[in-house]
């Protein structure tokens, strides 16, 4: 049934804006879609109904793990089959037209679905199925492990324009986009077997993107994370302020790009990538759905201003990957900050940095720059950016 109404609450204690309208709808063969409206947006509330044919949505995905490291390898097969780089009028991101049968039937200020080859998902764990146990089992390493794909993978479309990024959005429009972050990373979070919800943007070719539509996704993963586990062995070993003590350190440090009320950015102390930048709350968020409105309203203007300084480092746009990082959803909630780690491998304007042999292989990372050097360059290119 196709809906249009403002949608209910996303989940218990979640911060909703009342000014971004939310209305569900569900495309042709069952998948969610919700249109997130602009505070300020020109639409009708009335949205067009999904009237494809599909084919049935393929089997959910199964994981291996390797039992050298403990990690789980989702092997989703179906994925090879998406669509890569395809010419304006059969981009399947933008609203529905005649000769085009894309995913979204309106035209729309944000929209986000479900992946229709996921991942994840779409099925999920069963009801009963305790977090606690599940997490331990999958944290045991055995020979030959194999376990569902469950979770979910969502597409989050900032513009019904056929180019463009996060970076080239009006401000009142990263708010919204904010704002779905925030409302999907609660529903997200609610969903039977989702252990770390990952909100994240890629951009462009050199970073693997195969749709110039500005969009993002979020991943709703089965388990916590590598990267994260490696964070809750840090903070096992430091203490439970340990991002709260590099938040202190940095602010007060030569690092510092840009600052606010709400949120500080910087060049990390021990940077990986040619260009890397941090981005946390002044105090402890575990994720977007906790954050306030004014920290969201506050983070729409800094992080197109950091965005838009990034690509002003080079005379052409700056591929990069922008992960937002948040808490697991049943552990360490108390521990871990939201964060954003913006990557890029530019190490100049006609020049990649590739992951060869030592940090391919072992894990053992080269920097390319210094940190303080790339924070000098960051702050000059951002010097005089408006959101």
């Amino acid at each position: 049934m196709h809906h249009t109404e403002q949608s209910g609450s996303p989940a218990s204690g979640a911060i909703v804006d009342p000014r971004i309208a939310v209305r569900p709808s569900t495309l042709a063969d069952g998948r969610e879609l919700i249109y997130f409206d602009d505070a300020d947006t020109t639409l009708p509330a009335e949205r067009a109904i999904d009237e494809r044919t599909l084919d049935p949505r393929p089997a959910t995905a199964h994981m291996r793990q390797d039992p050298l490291t403990g990690e789980w390898i989702s092997i989703a097969a179906a994925r090879q089959n998406r669509v890569f780089l395809p010419p304006a009028d059969l981009d399947p991101l933008a609203p529905q037209k005649p000769g085009n049968p894309s995913e979204i039937p309106s035209t729309y200020d944000v929209a986000v679905f479900e992946n229709r080859s996921p991942s994840f998902g779409p099925e999920l764990a069963a009801a009963d199925a305790a977090s606690s146990e599940a997490l331990a089992a999958l944290r045991r390493v055995g020979l030959e492990r194999t376990s569902t794909s469950v979770g979910r993978c969502e597409v989050v479309c900032f513009s019904p324009e056929h180019e463009g990024s996060f970076g080239t959005l009006s401000v009142s429009r990263a708010r919204t986009v904010i704002e779905a972050w925030a409302q999907r990373t609660a529903v997200l979070s609610a969903l039977h077997g989702v252990e770390e919800v990952f909100p994240f943007e890629n951009r462009g070719r050199e970073i693997g993107v195969t749709l110039p539509h500005p969009h993002g996704q979020i991943y709703a993963y089965p388990y916590v994370t590598p990267r994260t586990e490696r964070l809750l062995a840090a903070i096992d070993d430091y203490g439970p302020t340990l991002m709260g003590d590099i938040l202190e350190r940095e602010r007060n440090g030569p690092r510092v790009l840009l600052a606010g009320e709400h949120w500080t950015a910087f060049v990390p102390f021990a940077a990986r990538w040619p260009i890397e930048v941090h981005l946390l709350p002044h105090r402890h968020v575990p994720d977007f759905a906790e954050t306030t409105l004014a920290e969201r309203d506050e983070l729409a203007s800094l992080y197109l201003r950091l965005l838009r300084g990034v690509d002003r480092l080079y005379d052409t746009p700056t591929p990069y990957i922008a992960a937002w990082h948040q808490a697991p959803v049943h552990e360490h909630r108390g521990d871990v900050r939201l964060m954003l780690q913006l990557t890029s491998p530019r190490r100049a304007a006609d020049k990649l940095k590739y992951l060869a042999g030592s940090e391919a292989a072992m894990g053992a990372w080269i920097g390319d720059v210094a940190p303080e050097a790339q924070a000098d360059a960051l702050r000059r290119a951002i010097g005089g950016v408006e959101a």
